[in-house]
């Protein structure tokens, strides 16, 4: 638990800096190319990082068979299945 804190901790602070350099970029269009790589990104990290923290800190008064696949699934299948999918639509937006 405390080494999972710790990386979440460093990819908060990581990305705030991010977006304070991104906030100092002084064409909006730049903004805009830089935002719209980061956020995916940033949505991914954050359903594989809220899916894992239900699966191993959810009381297990609540478990049940299908909810436990749900999330499972959730975190271990949809993030890096999403990640090509988000990279290969930013490409074609930059060609």
């Amino acid at each position: 638990l405390s080494v999972a804190l710790r990386c979440f901790v460093f990819i908060v602070l990581s990305y705030l800096q991010i977006f304070r350099a991104v906030l100092r970029v002084p064409s909006e269009q730049g903004r805009h190319k830089a935002f719209s790589t980061c956020l995916p990104h940033l949505a991914v990290i954050s359903m594989f990082a809220s899916t894992a923290v239900v699966a191993y800190l959810k009381p297990p008064s609540i478990s049940s068979p299908s909810l436990d696949l749900l999330v499972t699934v959730l975190y271990s299948v949809v993030p890096p299945a999403v990640n090509p999918l988000i990279y290969t639509m930013r490409n074609q937006e930059l060609k």
